[in-house]
């Protein structure tokens, strides 16, 4: 069992950055590939970015590439998403997803634990 507490989140300007934070109950968070996903207001929840246990291989989405970078500290039992030259069209509600196994995934499907999120807000 894994719980997963996000933080970070607010309201920012367009043009500017936030880093969201992920926190992770349990003593083997290195087991797990983790992932960020956003849902804005009547759309689908949309893979963002994922990562791998190692942190060695990475995954986005095309409309955060060169914005957004998702990094883990498995001593720390966190993972991060950098959030850089944000958008009004970034503005949602940012989860964090736990997948049991070592690669990632993109598929909102894989993953087998979610925390529960954190509202990021770009003003434009």
């Amino acid at each position: 069992q894994v719980q997963l507490v996000e933080s970070g989140g607010g309201l920012v300007q367009a043009g500017g950055s936030l880093r969201l934070s992920c926190a992770a109950s349990g003593r083997t968070f290195g087991n797990y590939a983790m992932g960020w996903f956003r849902q804005a207001p009547g759309k689908e929840r949309e893979s963002v970015a994922a990562i791998s246990w190692s942190g060695g291989n990475t995954y986005y989405a095309d409309s955060v590439k060169g914005r957004f970078t998702i990094s883990r500290d498995n001593a720390k039992n966190t993972v991060y998403l950098q959030m850089n030259s944000l958008k009004s069209e970034d503005t949602a509600v940012y989860y964090c997803a736990a997948r049991t196994g070592r690669s990632y995934s993109s598929r909102r499907e894989a993953y087998d634990y979610w925390g529960q999120g954190t509202q990021v807000t770009v003003s434009s």
